[in-house]
């Protein structure tokens, strides 16, 4: 029989016997969102770089070796995890039942997106296209809203309006007074195919992140220089392949790595929100790095970004929840508001990852939809 020795406070934390407040110490968010931060900013460092080889690599084969990067640079993490980390690996191996999942994340987000991504860049500034890249988190918010019953307040209607016309602002030249589209919508794209990506990924976000970013960038990479094979662009033997290679180990393997964890603990609305400070690195970097003029319409294009993502983060969403006894696996530690208050036969610290047992229980707290708080919402805004 299930059962749990605690009481709920009025509060919403799990209280026990003894009056200690399981999740009290730490704040169980705080380690998924310095996830998300770190991600962001790998991430976002990638595209001025990337803007710098776009000169000499025709945009598929850049695309492919940025992933086959990935893959290289976390083939090595993992042998090295392998030599020195003693006992077995503590996350979740993949299963046959996460094929589909990972099969649509790795087209959508290894494939699709970072060809728009590298094509949009040969048509406009490394300012514009990092900060365009903040489209990815509103497309992952969406379509967790719509199509993965993922909860959204009103606010998404002011990030949707204040983005959108960002993306104008980036996409017009006032000193000619022409408005490109071309690589704006390229760059859309990419975020609405990252946006599927994470959406899918979160179905599997419990499992070996490494694992997951090394098929990924292996099957991602493969295809693109594939397509690009078949397209008769070249592949330089050069030194621009080596920092193709190094770029995408850092700013997509171990970035995608620091993402998938995130999912597990914010969901990929929330996820996505935050990874949206990324790109605002980019922009900076971008300036600095690409000494590219300042135009007036970026100040109030920054601005409109900045209240898109600002509406999206702050989001507050607490409600009282009923949680349906469930046994799963994965990673895991005792201080998430008694979501994991089971005993061990030895004592357990920080995260750790073994099949439990949730017993179904009501509270009420500040939460995200990670993987213990999807539930249905109804009609409730």
């Amino acid at each position: 029989m299930c059962q749990r020795n605690r009481v709920i406070s009025q509060t919403g934390r799990t209280v026990s016997e003894d009056g200690y407040h399981k999740g009290g110490l730490t704040n169980p968010r705080s380690v998924p969102l310095a996830f998300a931060i770190a991600s962001a900013t790998l991430f976002g460092i990638g595209t001025p770089f990337a803007k710098i080889l776009i000169e000499d690599l025709e945009p598929v084969v850049l695309a492919g070796l940025l992933y086959l990067g990935a893959f290289l640079g976390l083939s090595a993490f993992q042998l090295i995890r392998l030599v020195f980390r003693k006992g077995a690996n503590p996350a979740e191996p993949l299963e046959r039942k996460d094929v589909p999942w990972l099969a649509g994340a790795t087209i959508s987000g290894g494939v699709i997106a970072p060809i728009c991504l590298m094509t949009g860049l040969t048509l406009t500034t490394g300012f514009a296209a990092s900060l365009l890249l903040n489209l990815e988190g509103l497309a992952t918010a969406i379509i967790a809203y719509f199509f993965f019953r993922e909860n959204i307040g009103l606010r998404l209607g002011i990030a949707v309006v204040c983005m959108t016309a960002a993306g104008v602002l980036l996409g017009w030249d006032p000193s000619t007074g022409a408005l490109t589209l071309s690589g704006p919508l390229l760059l859309l794209a990419a975020g609405v195919a990252w946006g599927v990506d994470n959406n899918l990924t979160r179905h599997i976000s419990s499992k070996d992140s490494v694992q997951i970013s090394q098929i990924k960038g292996l099957v991602a990479g493969s295809v693109s220089l594939s397509i690009a094979f078949v397209l008769g662009s070249g592949i330089p033997a050069d030194e621009n392949l080596i920092f193709a290679l190094i770029l995408g180990s850092v700013s997509y393997g171990l970035s995608l790595v620091l993402f998938i964890q995130a999912l597990q603990g914010m969901g990929a609305a929330r996820t996505g929100a935050f990874f949206s400070l990324g790109p605002f690195v980019g922009a900076a970097v971008s300036l600095v790095l690409l000494k590219e003029s300042l135009l007036w319409t970026m100040l109030p294009a920054t601005l409109l970004m900045v209240v898109g993502v600002m509406a999206v983060v702050y989001e507050r969403h607490s409600h009282a929840h009923t949680h349906e006894e469930v046994a799963h696996s994965h990673l895991h530690s005792h201080d998430d508001f008694s979501h994991h208050n089971h005993l061990h036969e030895s004592p357990q610290t920080g995260q750790h990852v073994h099949e439990h047992t949730h017993c179904a229980f009501s509270h009420e707290h500040v939460h995200w939809p990670d993987i213990h708080h999807r539930h249905d919402h109804g009609d409730e805004e």
